[in-house]
């Protein structure tokens, strides 16, 4: 690979053309046979997330072919009422910690859409227990590969059981990096250092943040972690669900616009594309 090859990938970043090989590689085989205008035309033909808010802290992202699901807790909530279950699907679940505000509905969708589960080694252990027996189990600091992209588990600061009061392991987040776009899914979290690493080693095209403050961070910490992650673009999660987590909307997205961000507040229900 001579240094003519370099500026092709500039689009995104050198190092992704190593997370994207087996992408690439359908259009152009291997190194050996590569060639640089396909690989640009790879790149550059750019997909767009398809995401829809659940509530809460529950979100569906469509990418590659695939549907993720994000911390299901939805017919527990009220404010969810309107949405028709039944007909959610999923490729994967990733859960971030065992809360009940973020599993309730975890093993009924598990089964309903055969999902592979990606969550901590003691979720996978609690869902085997449970008969679902298509799990991945990960920790901080892993990552894997799969068919829609690479997963990193990242550090969350926050406690975590199962609704029975099983130990859940740590909590997480959840960095997810696909040829297209990268985000991050910061689960239930307090405000920390580490955070910063994201910011220094990834590019983050949008973040979901929790905002609601009391039981994560609220709007003031979550805006110094957009700024530790350097991303432009927040989807708010984690607010307004209970009294303690109440916001007030339009201060908050005045609090990010104040800082160069912008706040995306979906309505429960809503999709939009990214």
């Amino acid at each position: 690979m001579g240094l003519s090859f370099y500026p092709v990938f500039f689009h995104k970043e050198l190092l992704q053309l190593f997370q994207v090989y087996s992408h690439i590689s359908e259009y152009v085989g291997n190194f050996r046979n590569f060639k640089p205008e396909k690989a640009y035309f790879c790149i550059l033909s750019k997909i767009n997330m398809i995401i829809t808010y659940y509530g809460h802290s529950c979100f569906q992202v469509s990418t590659n072919g695939k549907t993720l699901l994000f911390d299901p807790f939805i017919r527990p909530n009220p404010k969810a009422s309107h949405i028709d279950f039944e007909n959610i699907k999923a490729d994967y679940i990733l859960v971030s910690h065992g809360h009940e505000d973020h599993t309730a509905d975890l093993v009924d969708l598990a089964r309903q859409t055969n999902a592979t589960i990606i969550s901590s080694y003691e979720i996978h252990a609690w869902l085997q227990k449970k008969g679902i027996i298509k799990t991945h189990p990960m920790n901080t600091g892993g990552h894997w590969m799969f068919d829609f992209g690479k997963v990193k588990c990242v550090h969350a600061v926050h406690s975590s059981s199962l609704p029975d009061g099983t130990y859940a392991g740590n909590a997480m987040g959840f960095l997810i990096e696909t040829p297209d776009i990268h985000f991050y899914y910061a689960g239930d979290t307090a405000l920390h250092s580490d955070m910063k690493l994201i910011g220094e080693f990834r590019t983050i095209d949008f973040a979901f943040l929790p905002i609601g403050n009391n039981f994560t961070m609220g709007i003031d910490n979550a805006v110094i972690a957009s700024n530790f992650i350097k991303c432009e673009k927040i989807i708010g999660m984690h607010y307004d669900t209970f009294d303690m987590i109440k916001i007030d909307q339009e201060d908050a997205r005045k609090r990010f616009d104040n800082a160069g961000k912008e706040l995306l507040l979906m309505n429960i229900g809503e999709t939009t594309e990214i």
